[in-house]
């Protein structure tokens, strides 16, 4: 569990206020947003459902843009190596605040202008890739964090979800215009929502090969369409059963019928 913080909000940096707002939704029991929590949720299953899959404690994992630490902490607690790293280095006292057990260190800064001793056994870049301006590119600067033979772990939005009206990557043809916006917080600083078919291409080109790749949380888990309205007189139980559902129907429909999307890229040399 990690542990609470409790801020006054009136004496932090603004970056904390941020983080504070959604771990309250997503780890503290605000219930205000139901759709984001359940999604958050199960986002962090599958995410942690993948690590313990292809690599056993104490492997060595790098959390790229972790923000307010959530994911390096339960990995640490589960007895994971985990190195937390974000732009925002006023966010480190923040994480510390919430820190109980495990190995955690702190790097703080643009991953790609550190030095590391070592590869790491995984990187984790979760909702990143959205954010960036040249996915391709990301994705193989990440690739050469990680040891040969080893594995990234990637969340992102599904861009097959029928609700996605952004561009694919693969259409534009002049990326750069975005590099202005890129790495806005939030889905307000979504710049392309990949595809199925467009990470299977993106890991060939980064010398990565694609392992697994998943697709979670539909419409009435996420709270979209106005479901979000009907989510809190529905049981959790009953939510977790048509999440389950979904998740069994052909690929061609769970494509356009979820929201999320994880995958498991592994380092060929």
């Amino acid at each position: 569990m990690i542990k609470r913080v409790t801020l006054d909000t009136s004496t932090v940096p603004e970056s904390w206020k941020e983080v504070y707002y959604y771990d309250n939704l997503e780890i503290y029991g605000n219930r205000s947003v139901l759709g984001h929590t359940y999604a958050y949720n199960n986002r962090r299953q599958v995410i942690i459902d993948f690590i313990k899959r292809f690599q056993k404690t104490p492997a060595k994992i790098l959390d790229i843009a972790a923000a307010q630490g959530n994911y390096t902490l339960w990995l640490a607690e589960l007895g994971y190596d985990v190195t937390w790293n974000d732009l925002r280095s006023d966010l480190v006292p923040y994480v510390k605040e919430k820190y109980e057990v495990g190995n955690v260190t702190y790097a703080p800064g643009n991953v790609f202008e550190l030095g590391f001793e070592e590869d790491f056994d995984i990187v984790l870049i979760a909702e990143i890739i959205e954010h960036v301006a040249h996915p391709d590119d990301f994705l193989r600067k990440v690739s050469k964090f990680v040891k040969p033979g080893g594995y990234i772990v990637m969340t992102t939005p599904n861009g097959g979800y029928f609700r996605n009206h952004l561009p694919r990557f693969s259409d534009c043809h002049d990326p750069s215009q975005f590099e202005a916006i890129q790495f806005s917080p939030n889905s307000d600083g979504h710049i392309f929502l990949l595809h199925t078919d467009e990470v299977e291409v993106l890991s060939k080109q980064a010398g990565l090969n694609l392992l697994a790749l998943r697709l979670y949380t539909n419409s009435l888990t996420n709270g979209h369409v106005k479901l979000g309205l009907l989510l809190k007189y529905i049981p959790l139980s009953i939510v977790r059963s048509i999440e389950s559902l979904t998740q069994k129907l052909p690929l061609f429909l769970q494509r356009k019928l979820n929201t999320g999307m994880a995958v498991v890229m592994q380092r060929v040399s």
